[in-house]
C-alpha cells in the first residue's frame, strides 16, 4: 500500500491505535499536540538519537523489522548507563516514496517489540518526507531517583573499571555484512559488462556466507541495551561510581569517563572480554582484535566503575568483567598490553561529524 493513500494522520492511526499504556507516568500518549507525563516524585532522564540511512546504516543488509528494534534499543542504551528506567519514546522519521505502507510496519514491529520488551510507552512523533533517504529520529524518556542517577563524573582513584558482555563483535559483524555486500556488487558488475543475464538472474538468489558467524550478525543488526546488568546491580547493591553506554568504542568512551572525572587509568588488554567469533573475524581480515574491542563501537554494552570495596560483589557477577582501575590524572590514560608495556589510550572510536 501506497503511504500517500493514508496520508499522514491515517499512517500515525494505522501504525499506532492500538498502543496502550504500560507506565502510570503516562497520561497521555499519541493522539494529541504533546503527550502528557507525570513524575512527581523521580528525575526525568532524556536522550535523543538520529540514525540517517548510509550513515548510520545500510538497508541492503538489515530489513526494516531489525531498524525498528535497533533503533529503540540504541535509546534504551543511554536511559540505562545513566541507572535510570525508560518510560516512553518518542519516534520521529523522515522518509521517501520508496517506502509503502508495509514497510512501516515492519519498522513499528520491531520498535514495538524493543518497547515491550523494557515495558515503554510509545506516546508520540512526527513523519515528514525525504529527498535523501530514510531518517530516523527518537526521543526516550526516562525515571530516576535523584540519587540512584549515575554520571560520568563520579570515578575516583583506584576504583575498579568493568565491562559488560564481550567487545568488537558488532564491529567485525559490520566488517562481515560489507565483505559480502562487495563481493555480490562485484559479481553483479561483472555479470552486466558479460551481458550474462542468467548470471544476474542467479545473482537475484544470491545468499551471503555467514556460517560460523551468526553472532557478530546479530550483535550489528540486534544489539541488546543491558537493562539486565542493571537490574542485577541494583540486586546485588552495587551503586557504579560512573557509567556510560559503549557505542562509540571502549576507549572513546573511557577517555569522557577519565576526562569528566578528572582522572588517568590502566586497562589491561589481556582482560578486555572478546569472543571467539570476533577473534576469529578479526584473524581473517588481518585485522588486531584489540584493537577491533578498543575502537569498534556500538556494542552497547556498560562500561562502569566501582569502588575498590565492591571487587568481591562485582567479580562474582556473570556477564562482567573488571578490565583495570582509575589512577590520578598525572599518571595517563594507559593500555598495558599482555607482555606489559603501557600505550597511551587514543580516542579511535565512530565520530560521525570527523573528516
Amino acid at each position: 500500500m501506497e503511504i500517500s493513500k493514508l496520508g499522514e494522520f491515517g499512517l500515525i492511526h494505522h501504525l499506532t491505535d492500538d498502543i496502550k499504556a504500560k507506565n502510570t507516568s503516562t497520561l497521555m500518549g499519541v493522539g494529541d499536540d504533546c503527550a502528557v507525563l507525570h513524575y512527581p516524585d523521580k528525575e526525568v532522564l532524556v536522550t535523543t538519537d538520529m540514525l540517517m540511512e548510509g550513515v548510520h546504516f545500510d538497508l541492503t543488509y538489515i530489513d526494516m523489522q531489525h531498524l525498528g528494534y535497533k533503533a529503540a534499543m540504541v535509546n534504551l542504551s543511554d536511559i540505562f548507563a545513566m541507572n535510570g528506567t525508560p518510560c516512553q519514546m518518542v519516534v520521529s522519521i523522515a522518509l521517501s516514496k520508496r517506502f509503502q505502507v508495509e514497510d512501516l510496519e515492519q519498522f513499528y514491529s520491531g520498535l514495538r517489540l524493543a518497547c515491550d520488551k523494557w515495558g515503554v510507552d510509545i506516546v508520540g512523533g512526527d513523519t515528514t518526507s525525504s529527498l535523501t533517504g530514510l531518517a530516523i529520529s527518537i526521543t526516550c524518556i526516562g525515571e530516576a531517583a535523584k540519587e540512584d542517577i549515575v554520571f560520568r563524573s563520579g570515578a575516583k582513584d583506584t576504583d575498579l573499571i568493568c565491562v559488560s558482555g564481550d567487545l568488537g563483535a558488532s564491529y567485525m559483524g559490520l566488517q562481515l555484512l560489507e565483505r559480502e555486500k562487495s563481493v555480490y556488487y562485484q559479481q553483479v558488475e561483472e555479470a552486466r559488462k558479460k551481458g550474462n543475464r542468467n548470471a544476474l538472474e542467479q545473482l537475484a538468489q544470491f545468499q551471503p556466507d555467514f556460517a560460523g558467524k551468526e553472532y557478530l550478525i546479530q550483535r550489528q543488526i540486534c544489539p541488546e541495551a543491558r537493562g539486565d546488568i542493571i537490574q542485577t546491580l541494583r540486586e546485588q547493591g552495587i551503586h557504579p561510581t560512573s557509567m556510560m553506554d559503549i557505542s562509540d568504542g571502549l576507549s572513546s568512551e573511557l577517555m569522557h569517563i577519565c576526562e569528566r572525572s578528572g582522572c588517568g587509568c590502566r586497562v589491561y588488554e589481556k582482560n578486555i572480554p572478546i569472543d571467539y567469533q570476533t577473534a576469529v573475524m578479526a584473524e581473517e581480515l588481518n585485522m588486531n582484535v584489540t584493537t577491533c574491542a578498543l575502537n569498534g563501537g556500538e556494542d552497547y554494552e556498560l562500561l562502569f566503575t566501582v569502588s575498590i570495596g565492591d571487587y568481591e560483589k562485582v567479580d562474582a557477577l556473570e556477564g562482567v568483567r573488571v578490565i583495570g582501575h582509575i589512577t590520578a590524572e598525572n599518571l595517563g590514560k594507559m593500555l598495558v598490553s599482555r607482555d606489559g608495556q603501557e600505550f597511551a589510550l587514543q580516542a579511535q572510536g565512530w565520530n560521525p561529524l570527523k573528516s
